[in-house]
């Protein structure tokens, strides 16, 4: 039986991959998300720990030119536990994650049907927000 995930595993792991890629080793580093995220203990992670995580990986300047297999991977390794966090908890922010994870992977149709939940979220709540303007501008370019 494996041990679970401690919160502690997990910020070892995310500095280890962030080291990597400050370090140049992108593919090692995505390589390493994609393990992170495949790990069922992850989806047992408190859901803010979940989000800084994937945040930390989705946002990344680092595949902004052409994603290697290794970035792909990692992104698709991201929708299971990015799926799950928008069904249980509804989270504009999460929308926005995993409709970045669909750009990437080329899936523009499905990504802006997310965006546009998550939009339509975050306006119920603060129209005025961050959040709102980045969606919006998300949904622009698709």
């Amino acid at each position: 039986m494996v041990a679970p995930m401690s919160k502690d595993d997990l910020v070892k792991s995310i500095k280890q991959i962030v080291q990597m890629a400050r370090d140049g080793k992108l593919d090692e580093a995505y390589g390493a998300y994609r393990q992170l995220f495949s790990d069922p203990g992850f989806m047992e992670q408190r859901p803010e720990d979940q989000r800084q995580a994937l945040k930390l990986m989705v946002h990344a300047k680092t595949h902004l030119r052409e994603p290697t297999p290794a970035i792909v991977e990692a992104h698709r390794a991201a929708l299971m536990p990015l799926t799950d966090m928008v069904s249980r908890y509804g989270e504009p922010i999460d929308h926005e994650l995993l409709g970045s994870c669909h750009v990437l992977l080329g899936n523009h149709d499905s990504a802006s049907a997310i965006y546009r939940s998550g939009l339509a979220i975050e306006r119920e709540r603060n129209p005025s927000s961050d959040l709102c303007g980045e969606l919006m501008k998300k949904i622009s370019f698709l």
